[in-house]
C-alpha cells in the first residue's frame, strides 16, 4: 500500500466511528462469558470431525490445518499441555480453557501494540513496536503486515481481526510475533561468500541467535558431506579442465584411482571450517554493522548498507581461515598416500613452500567477495519484492518456499559472477602441488587460461557446482529445521 492509500483507510475508519474509541478497550468489556463461551463451542464442533465430544490430535491437525496452520504451529498447540488429564483428548472444558488462556495473552499483545488506545492498530503502531524490539520496517513491508490481518479494508486492526488471526498460533509475548513476522532462513550451499542474516535484540538477548547459527552449521555438514563428490568433482576440473575430464570420467577416474571413499577427499577439513567462519563472520558483520549505524539503537542495515557490513565481514571471516580454505583444495586433490592426514599436508606444505603458501589466491578470492555478496543481496530483494507485489498483495510473508527459491536463484547468480576468480583462486592454491604447472600470479594465470582454453576456460567445472545446488539447498533445509525444532527454535 502507499502512504495515500494509508490515510484514506485511517479516514474511513474514523467516519464509521467518529467518538466511540475515545477509552482504552483492553478488558474486552462488550463480550460476555456466554457469548464467548457460544463462539469456542462453535469452533470445537468443527474440530470435531467424529462427533463424538473429544478432539484427538489428528483431528487437531485435520482442522487447524484446513484453517491454513502450518503444521509447527499445530504442533506446538498440541505441546501446549490443554490436556490436562493426559487422555490424549481435548473435551469441551480443556480445550476452552486454552483458548481463555491464550487469549488473554493475545489481549495484552493487542494492548501493547495500541498505543494511543483507540481500540484499533494502525501501520505507524506496528512499525514503531517492531522498531522497539530491534526489527526496523519500511512503511510499505508494515502495511503488508497490516494487510495479512485486515479484513474490513479499513487499514487497522481491530480486536477481533487480531485475535481470530493468532488464535491458533502459539505465542506468548510480543516478541514472538515479531519473530514470526521476520521469518529469516540460514541455509548452506557449500559457498560461505552469503549475507550474514539480520538478527533483532531480543534474539542476540535470548540465544536464539546462537542457536540458530548452530542448526546452520549442522545442516551445512551434513548438505556439504552429502554433494562432497560433486564439490571434489569440480575442483578436479578447475585445475585439471584442459585435461579432457568430463563429469562421467572425473567421476570414474577419481573412483578408480583412490575407491569410493577418495570421493569424499578433503570433506573432513571442508565441514571443520563451517563453525569458525560462522562465527567470525557473525561477530565481524555485528562490529561492522555497530560502526556503520554509530550510536543508533535497534533497526536493521538497509541493503547498500548490507552489501558493505556483509562484504567486510566476509572478507575478515575468509582472512582468518583461509589457510583451512588452501588445505581443503590440497587435500581434495591429494593422490592416494600422498598426506597421512590433515596435519602432515600442512606440516609438508610448511616445509617444501613456507608460510605464505597457506595464503595462495587470496587476493582473487577476497575479490570474489564482491560481486558474489552483491549480486547474491541484490537479485534476493527484487525476486522477493517482485513476488511479494505480484502475488502477496495483502501480506508481508511470501512463505518459506518462495524465499527458499530466491535465495537458489540469487546464490547461483552470484556464483556465475564470481565463478572465474573462484576457478583461479582454486588454481592457484593447488599449482605448487602439480609437476610442470607454471607458477602465476593472479592476472597470469588469467591470461594462461583465456589463452589456451579460450573464456569458456573460466567456467571449467561450473556444471558440477550447479548440480549440487539444488540437492545442498534440499538437504541443507530440512536439516536446518528438524535442527531448529531440536535445539527449541520457533
Amino acid at each position: 500500500c502507499t502512504s495515500e492509500e494509508y490515510y484514506k483507510g485511517t479516514l474511513t475508519a474514523g467516519s464509521r466511528f467518529p467518538f466511540e474509541w475515545t477509552r482504552a478497550r483492553c478488558q474486552d468489556n462488550d463480550v460476555s462469558e456466554p457469548e464467548r463461551e457460544k463462539r469456542w463451542a462453535e469452533l470445537f464442533d468443527q474440530l470435531d470431525l467424529n462427533k463424538d465430544g473429544r478432539i484427538d490430535i489428528n483431528e487437531l491437525r485435520a482442522g487447524l490445518d484446513a484453517w491454513g496452520v502450518v503444521q509447527s504451529d499445530v504442533e506446538e498447540v498440541s505441546n501446549a499441555d490443554p490436556d490436562t488429564n493426559r487422555d490424549g483428548q481435548l473435551d469441551f472444558e480443556e480445550f476452552s480453557r486454552y483458548l481463555r488462556n491464550h487469549e488473554k495473552e493475545l489481549r495484552h499483545m493487542f494492548c501493547s501494540l495500541d498505543r494511543n488506545n483507540d481500540g484499533h492498530i494502525d501501520v505507524g503502531e506496528i512499525q514503531q513496536s517492531l522498531y522497539t524490539l530491534g526489527v526496523k520496517v519500511s512503511f510499505e513491508e508494515a502495511c503488508r503486515i497490516l494487510q495479512s490481518i485486515d479484513r474490513d479494508g479499513t487499514m487497522t486492526i481491530d480486536w477481533n481481526e487480531w485475535r481470530d488471526h493468532f488464535l491458533f498460533n502459539p505465542f506468548h509475548k510480543m516478541e514472538d510475533i515479531a519473530h514470526y513476522w521476520k521469518h529469516s532462513l540460514m541455509l548452506d550451499i557449500g559457498e560461505q561468500l552469503t549475507v550474514p542474516d539480520e538478527f533483532s535484540e531480543w534474539e542476540r538477548r535470548t540465544g536464539l541467535v546462537w542457536r540458530q547459527l548452530v542448526a546452520g552449521a549442522i545442516a551445512g555438514v551434513v548438505s556439504r558431506t552429502g554433494t562432497a563428490p560433486l564439490d571434489r568433482l569440480k575442483v578436479f576440473l578447475q585445475v585439471h579442465g584442459s585435461g579432457g575430464f568430463s563429469l562421467w570420467t572425473g567421476l570414474r577416474g577419481m573412483v578408480r584411482e583412490g575407491g569410493v571413499r577418495s570421493l569424499w577427499r578433503g570433506n573432513g577439513i571442508n565441514v571443520l571450517k563451517i563453525a569458525p567462519e560462522s562465527a567470525i563472520k557473525f561477530m565481524a558483520y555485528e562490529q561492522i554493522k555497530w560502526v556503520i549505524r554509530g550510536c543508533k539503537e535497534g533497526g536493521t542495515l538497509r541493503v547498500q548498507e548490507r552489501f558493505v557490513a556483509g562484504s567486510l565481514a566476509g572478507a575478515t571471516a575468509q582472512t582468518i581461515i583461509y589457510p583451512m580454505e588452501v588445505l581443503k583444495t590440497r587435500l581434495t586433490l591429494r593422490k592416494t598416500g600422498q598426506y597421512s592426514g590433515t596435519i602432515d599436508c600442512a606440516r609438508q606444505m610448511l616445509r617444501k613452500e613456507g608460510v605464505l603458501a597457506f595464503y595462495r589466491g587470496y587476493v582473487p578470492n577476497t575479490l570474489g567477495i564482491i560481486p558474489y555478496a552483491g549480486i547474491d543481496l541484490a537479485v534476493y530483494e527484487t525476486l522477493k519484492n517482485a513476488w511479494l507485489q505480484q502475488y502477496c498483495t495483502g501480506s508481508a510473508d511470501p512463505g518459506v518456499l518462495v524465499l527458499l527459491a530466491c535465495g537458489t536463484v540469487s546464490s547461483t547468480c552470484g556464483q556465475l559472477a564470481s565463478y572465474p576468480l573462484s576457478l583461479i583462486r582454486t588454481r592457484m592454491q593447488a599449482q605448487a602441488s602439480i609437476e610442470g604447472a607454471p607458477q602465476l600470479s593472479m592476472l597470469g594465470q588469467f591470461k594462461y587460461i583465456v589463452s589456451h582454453e579460450g573464456v569458456p576456460g573460466l567456467y571449467r567445472g561450473i556444471a558440477p557446482n550447479f548440480l549440487k545446488v539444488i540437492p545442498a539447498v534440499s538437504i541443507s533445509y530440512v536439516v536446518y529445521e528438524n535442527m531448529k525444532k531440536a535445539l527449541g527454535v520457533g
